[in-house]
């Protein structure tokens, strides 16, 4: 650790991100790089709000503070946890969220998206009055529904009880638990005669091969939540396959499906899937109801 200085904000930042680089640390956790990933550390460290590192690049830090900044870049450092494990907190646009290595930390490009209100899918804030956020995790996308829809009930559902427990504490910071209904489920099962406007998830889609290549960081998050089979696309087809029979007429599921685009469209030549423009890209699939592929009828099993 250096030798006790005056420090700004700005130079905190700075030899954060040298010492990132240095050691080689991996990224995509709410940051793209070591120098946003050290702005993270330090605004935490100073409880200073997530824009203070352009406007506050030169303001001074106190001793205390410093020290806080540059324990939590060695912790970083040996540990290789993401910031957001180290903090206890994500955030998706101005929306703060309670983190911990049972939920996959909050990085969804359906945020985005609902941000806009799924413009021009959803014809206004009113038009969603049901929804269903699949493979919650921590909530994040069930709390982002409410504040986009602000009429809607929104149930949440995932299969790890250690991931419901954190998506509960999330409802309850933002004061929705009357209007987010929490529930543990393996996708559809306890869903039984649910039918919703909208349906969205961001499930579980890395491929077999591209989890051995995962860096340390990744390996730190539940790998149930990321694990998505051979072509990553195990439970992906098990949405399509049940989502219709839990949509309204006229609803809508939207999905992400990171670099897996054309892994779907190859296993899926007849379905008109459309891919909004995200900040990842082509990463988040949209399906009208009446797009939706017919599930296949199973062959009952001889005796």
């Amino acid at each position: 650790m250096p030798a006790a200085r005056p420090w700004t904000v700005g130079a905190l930042v700075r030899y954060g991100a040298r010492r990132f680089r240095k050691a080689g640390l991996a990224f995509g956790h709410g940051t793209a790089s070591a120098s946003d990933e050290a702005a993270w550390l330090v605004l935490h460290a100073l409880n200073l709000l997530p824009d203070a590192a352009a406007s506050g690049a030169g303001l001074p830090v106190d001793p205390r503070g410093a020290r806080r900044a540059l324990a939590l870049f060695e912790r970083r450092v040996r540990s290789r946890k993401p910031a957001a494990y180290l903090t206890g907190e994500a955030w998706l646009g101005d929306f703060r969220f309670r983190v911990d290595e049972r939920v996959v930390v909050p990085r969804s490009h359906i945020a985005g998206l609902l941000r806009e209100h799924l413009a021009p899918w959803v014809a206004g804030r009113r038009a969603i009055r049901t929804a269903l956020d699949l493979c919650t995790g921590s909530g994040c996308l069930a709390v982002l529904l409410a504040h986009s829809y602000p009429r809607a009930r929104i149930d949440a559902t995932d299969i790890s009880p250690a991931a419901l427990a954190v998506a509960r504490a999330n409802v309850r910071d933002y004061r929705l638990g009357r209007r987010i209904r929490l529930l543990r489920s393996d996708l559809f099962s306890a869903l039984r005669g649910q039918h919703y406007d909208l349906i969205v998830s961001n499930p579980p889609y890395v491929t077999t091969a591209a989890m051995r290549r995962l860096p340390r960081e990744y390996r730190h998050e539940p790998r149930r939540a990321l694990a998505g089979g051979r072509d990553g696309l195990d439970v992906v087809r098990r949405i399509l396959s049940d989502a219709a029979a839990h949509l309204n007429p006229g609803g809508m599921l939207v999905v992400e499906v990171g670099a897996e685009r054309r892994s779907l469209e190859r296993a899926f030549p007849r379905v008109p899937f459309t891919w909004p423009e995200t900040a990842a890209g082509d990463s988040v699939f949209v399906l009208g109801r009446e797009q939706l592929p017919r599930p296949t009828r199973r062959r009952p099993d001889r005796v």
